[in-house]
């Protein structure tokens, strides 16, 4: 009996043809194989009826032509399809799609969450019939999304500012990057004092009021997915430097001794498994991997069979992988095996027939998947491996100290922290290194060696990091798992948002198309909207409401009166000048007169804006103070001023290493450094592609160096090799 199985990844091929045998036949979908059409009413391929909503699909590409010819011809020799595509809402989908090109009249779906023999094989014994509420859910996501994106992304082409589209969560999560730098934008610094005393005995304790107006600090940390706790130890802030002194001067003109002692020993739980976002968070802060590279090297360690599936929002763990886990810290740590393993909560609308992200084989040897994997993947699979055993393991416990002492009327503290067992954090690493408090006593004496204050300042809040803002993302129930990643990289891609010192900074464009939007289309960038389509979406893939009224209401109700008020509120001549309103100020100042300097808008320079100073300031050429931005300083410069032409190439002794002819020395300014290269000194055959990498630079030692060919007459091999090619 020939049986055949479609997945959706061809990078699983391999692995499960090596587990079901020579029966068996695997071919790939490559994802999807077809979208809506892009016909009817605004290319939107469906027509929203008063009842009922009529949708027309076409394959996505030539590609995927000739794949669903594939999967048909394949279809025709086998005597048993199985659909294998990726357990989740949106390979529910993909499975219907190959489903109805195959015209299969009961389809066999088969869900595995690990590709390993076990697992796969399991599935394959007990095939299921698609689960036509996922289906209805992901066919609703799709025309939501294409309503939105075709009837909305017009409004925003009239800005002609180089926006290309609006979407149902690229626009929401855009706002909260926008919201974020108007915050930045509006923040007006405080100066403030912070006042500590040094004690010989070999602490530092903080200004924490008087006697009689003690305001005790808590312990303020900072922890989530991404890295370590970081303790902050500050004093009571003081808004000016008269009352700083006058602090300081009654700390050295008064006698020190302790007040009170308090000590706890608190327990901190293992964290859970990995879900979808805390990956990506974990994987951005730790291996500084973008979400999409994140996933996409996740990709690859589930192919290989070893991790479960990487996206999903629950964490949940099977019974054979905890009862591994726990075998193998019985055999390894056994000081941190738990009578209870701790019980960690998934979201309310998490999947829960899906696991979380963990390894599908916990005793695997880190030496043998070392050689095996590329560096990223190791690096993955070791964080993934990590986190799965120290949500297995026993809690921390961490011994916390306070120590108030007092001087005259003002009292002092000083906190510590001391990791007394590491438990979980053995494996996973997320609490601050040891500060120690020493041994005293209650009222003793205390020799206050230094008393003084530091003048600090209040800080904007901060732009998000990639990771953070999935994790903000996840909080307000924008996206899913699946469309974290994506929807940053669109951003990106539309030139909407940029990474700059790796936090994600709305460009001119996005916070044009921003202001816009909260004209327009006001509700679709709220979080709280965009969650609530979510909820319905869920309520829909859990059979609890129907597809397509839901849309038809929606759209009616909503989006269609919305578009037209946008459209007759903001009629055509508003948008040229809704474009050209006061130009945004930026926070770098003029070097000439300080005051902050303005950002043009252009498309001719990478950050999408240049800076100009409105107040008149000029340049050493008389022209109008302006500054660029320089990639290779990470700063704003002034134009570089013009060089002289560079001097005539000069002809070398060093021959060309593909066509022997003399290499010439070349000399050039970029970035206002005088720089040059040894290159070919045929100007024709430059431009062949055998003399493509045949350029040498100056290395720190005076050589010259080439990125393929190495330091110029170190290997003649390689010229001959060269030359060969």
């Amino acid at each position: 009996m020939r049986n055949l199985l479609i997945v959706e990844s061809a990078g699983k091929i391999k692995k499960l043809k090596s587990i079901l045998g020579s029966d068996w036949d695997v071919k790939a979908s490559i994802g999807h194989i077809r979208q809506l059409a892009n016909d009817g009413d605004g290319a939107l391929g469906f027509d929203l009826g008063a009842e009922t909503i009529d949708c027309r699909y076409i394959p996505r590409d030539d590609r995927a032509k000739q794949t669903i010819a594939g999967l048909i011809a394949a279809a025709k020799q086998a005597d048993r399809v199985f659909i294998a595509s990726d357990p989740d809402r949106e390979g529910e989908v993909i499975g219907w799609h190959i489903a109805q090109v195959l015209k299969l009249k009961q389809p066999q779906r088969v869900v595995y969450q690990e590709i390993t023999e076990s697992a796969v094989k399991k599935a394959i014994a007990s095939p299921r019939s698609l689960d036509m509420a996922l289906v209805e859910a992901g066919r609703c996501r799709d025309c939501l999304d294409k309503l939105v994106g075709y009837k909305g992304s017009p409004l925003i082409w009239r800005l002609n500012n180089g926006a290309k589209s609006v979407g149902r969560v690229q626009s929401a999560t855009l706002h909260l990057v926008c919201q974020r730098e108007r915050e930045i934008q509006a923040f007006k610094p405080q100066d403030y004092w912070s006042v500590f005393v040094d004690y010989a005995e070999g602490f530092r304790a903080f200004y924490n009021g008087t006697a009689q107006t003690v305001s005790p600090v808590a312990d303020e940390e900072t922890s989530d997915d991404a890295g370590a706790t970081e303790k902050v130890a500050e004093s009571t802030r003081v808004l000016s430097q008269a009352e700083a002194d006058r602090l300081v001067a009654i700390g050295k003109a008064n006698s020190h001794q302790v007040s009170t002692i308090e000590g706890k020993l608190a327990p901190k739980k293992p964290p859970a498994p990995f879900i979808t976002s805390s990956l990506q968070q974990a994987a951005g802060a730790r291996l500084k991997f973008s979400p999409e590279h994140t996933m996409s090297v996740a990709q690859k360690l589930y192919e290989a069979g070893l991790i479960t599936y990487m996206r999903t929002d629950s964490v949940e763990l099977s019974q054979d992988f905890c009862t591994a886990a726990r075998e193998w810290l019985l055999a390894h740590d056994r000081d941190n095996v738990p009578t209870k393993v701790a019980k960690q909560r998934s979201s309310k609308d998490a999947q829960e027939a899906h696991e979380a992200v963990r390894p599908t084989d916990i005793t695997k040897a880190s030496s043998e998947l070392k050689q095996q994997l590329s560096a990223d993947e190791f690096a993955l699979y070791v964080m993934i491996w990590m986190r799965s055993i120290a949500s297995q393991c026993k809690p921390a416990q961490i011994r916390k100290t306070t120590i108030v002492t007092q001087s005259g009327e003002i009292q002092w503290q000083a906190r510590g922290q001391m990791l007394e067992f590491a438990g979980y954090a053995k494996y996973w690493k997320d609490i601050s290194g040891d500060a120690v408090l020493p041994s005293v006593q209650p009222k003793q004496p205390l020799t206050a060696a230094n008393v003084s204050h530091e003048q600090k300042q209040t800080q904007p809040p901060p732009r998000y990091s990639e990771p953070k803002l999935v994790q903000l993302m996840e909080r307000r129930g924008i996206g899913r798992p699946s469309t974290y990643a994506p929807t940053i990289a669109t951003l990106k891609q539309r030139n909407y948002v940029e990474l700059v010192k790796s936090k994600v900074q709305p460009t001119t464009v996005g916070l044009q198309v921003d202001d816009f939007l909260i004209q327009a289309l006001p509700e679709l960038i709220q979080s709280e909207f965009t969650a609530g389509m979510e909820t319905q979406l869920d309520a829909i893939s859990k059979g609890q409401q129907e597809w397509q009224s839901y849309l038809i209401e929606w759209n009616r109700s909503y989006f269609a009166p919305a578009l037209s008020k946008a459209t007759k509120n903001l009629p055509e001549q508003d948008y040229g000048s809704f474009q050209g309103k006061e130009l945004e100020k930026s926070r770098s100042k003029c070097p000439t007169c300080s005051k902050p300097m303005s950002k043009v808008p252009t498309k001719k320079v990478k950050k999408g804006y240049f800076l100009k100073c409105e107040d008149g300031c000029k340049d050493a050429e008389g022209k109008g103070l302006v500054m660029f931005w320089s990639e290779r300083t990470s700063e704003w410069q002034l134009p570089q001023p013009k060089t002289e032409q560079s001097s005539p190439p000069k002809l070398t002794e060093h021959p060309c290493p593909v066509c022997q002819k003399p290499l010439e020395e070349y000399n050039y300014t970029k970035d206002g450094q005088a720089k040059s290269m040894l290159r070919c000194s045929d100007a024709a055959a430059r431009t062949r592609p055998k003399h493509k990498d045949i350029a040498y630079f100056r290395g720190n030692q005076g050589q010259w160096w080439s990125p393929k060919l190495g330091n110029l007459g170190a290997d003649a091999a390689k010229s001959s090799q060269v030359k060969a090619q």
